[in-house]
């Protein structure tokens, strides 16, 4: 019998014993975080906290990370399953938008800490920048392997 794929929403909707976990931070992970403890999110947490951001502000992968650990009373909250949820959310806007959904995730709104664009979203770092331009943002071409960055974004930065 074939292996059915799970949808990007299932995967988003998924419950999992470890997700919303808060953990002592890692030790292999010590030397970036220092001690304390870390928060493993749930994909939802991920997706709510991206809804709040407007048209016409951005935010990082920091602030992203740094508010979820915030609202769990954790030192930090996890790069990995963060940078995994945040393409889950992604992905699911993208499908909602095939379906015709108007109304989605502005998952496009989240740079790197640098002011870059995410490779690893839907279409790439291009239709990235394209959906910031039409939000009115200025973008910088990438050069050499680095991808295209949002300019002056800590203008357009929100508080998370």
């Amino acid at each position: 019998m074939p292996k059915t794929h799970k949808t990007w929403r299932q995967k988003l909707e998924e419950e999992h014993s470890e997700h919303g976990k808060v953990v002592d931070v890692p030790p292999k992970m010590q030397n970036r975080f220092g001690t304390g403890t870390m928060l493993i999110p749930k994909p939802l947490e991920v997706d709510a906290l991206i809804r709040k951001v407007p048209k016409g502000k951005l935010v990082t992968v920091t602030q992203v990370r740094e508010k979820l650990a915030k609202d769990a009373h954790a030192h930090c909250a996890c790069p990995m399953t963060t940078g995994i949820f945040l393409r889950i959310v992604a992905e699911v806007a993208e499908e909602d938008l095939r379906s015709g959904k108007t109304e989605v995730t502005p998952y496009w709104r989240v740079i790197k800490a640098d002011g870059s664009l995410n490779e690893k979203f839907p279409g790439g770092a291009q239709a990235q920048a394209a959906r910031l331009k039409e939000e009115g943002h200025s973008i910088e071409p990438g050069k050499g392997r680095k991808p295209p960055r949002a300019k002056n974004f800590e203008k357009s930065s929100q508080k998370m």
